[in-house]
């Protein structure tokens, strides 16, 4: 939900919740790394847009019956500052995002969490780093984003108050997703974490920067196959089971616009994570 230096964000926390609370609240705050637009003195640690480099025998992602998909970003696991974070990436190779973003049919098929025959849609892969990998050609029909290099800032992350984990947190059994009565719900708590930071930008690791509900509930109830209500305690628990990889926002200068000003996510279970399975990573986008 909100971004910011552990400093700040626990001085916003102090000024408008009781002290107990303000306490609570700064201890869930956790570790990501926002991405922006790099400038020369910058580290890179990737890029949006430009071409993916593939090992020799990885074909381009391809969604079977819709076409290849849009190359969206590539990250550095060996420039990333991997340590700072509670994700256990790897500490070397690359991370390739791709989606099918409707460039070969004019946005006919969507990809949706809900709809399990379009999860090829989204894909990750890590191409380790002793694998020597050309930069390949665009596929016919498909138009590469202009190249933004990346530069890193480790911050701290607040999720929304709604999100399981808060809300297990402050008001166990309340609604999944929804205001409950509690001080880190009102709305003056609220006000000042959007005036404090309103981008969603780009990112990995951390809370994700939600624009509709929590996207930890999205990817459990599509895991779920919609079986489960928000009453169901599977719903909770399930949302539980999964951590933001990376999240990637809208960009003028790459020229990606998902939906109204929305954003990409690709989330994953930390079991799977551990065993670098990102072929079990999950899609979910959001826009405004």
């Amino acid at each position: 939900m909100t971004n910011g230096s552990s400093e700040a964000l626990r001085a916003l926390a102090a000024q408008h919740l009781p002290p107990g609370i303000a306490e609570k609240w700064s201890e869930l705050l956790r570790p990501a790394v926002r991405l922006r637009e790099s400038t020369g003195s910058d580290r890179l640690v990737g890029h949006l847009g430009g071409r993916p480099k593939l090992p020799a025998g990885v074909d381009w992602p391809v969604w079977e019956g819709h076409g290849p998909l849009s190359f969206i970003a590539s990250i550095d696991c060996a420039a990333l500052p991997v340590q700072a974070l509670d994700l256990d990436l790897p500490e070397s190779g690359t991370l390739l995002f791709f989606y099918f973003d409707g460039q070969l049919d004019d946005g006919d098929a969507l990809v949706l969490a809900e709809d399990r025959e379009s999860w090829a849609g989204a894909q990750v892969l890590h191409v380790p780093a002793d694998d020597a990998a050309p930069e390949l050609e665009t596929p016919e029909g498909l138009r590469a984003y202009p190249l933004v290099p990346l530069a890193a800032r480790v911050e701290m992350t607040a999720a929304e108050p709604w999100h399981p984990l808060i809300r297990e947190t402050f008001a166990p059994g309340a609604p999944l997703g929804q205001r409950y009565d509690h001080p880190v719900c009102t709305q003056e708590f609220l006000d000042a974490l959007w005036e404090f930071d309103d981008t969603v930008g780009h990112q990995i690791g951390g809370c994700a920067r939600s624009i509709q509900n929590p996207v930890e509930i999205e990817i459990a109830e599509a895991v779920l196959g919609g079986e489960a209500s928000w009453d169901d305690p599977r719903l909770s628990d399930e949302a539980g089971n999964w951590v933001l990889l990376a999240q990637f926002g809208s960009e003028d200068a790459a020229d990606m616009m998902w939906g109204d000003c929305g954003a990409l996510y690709w989330l994953i279970r930390p079991r799977d994570l551990a065993a670098r399975r990102f072929d079990r990573a999950m899609f979910t986008w959001q826009c405004s």
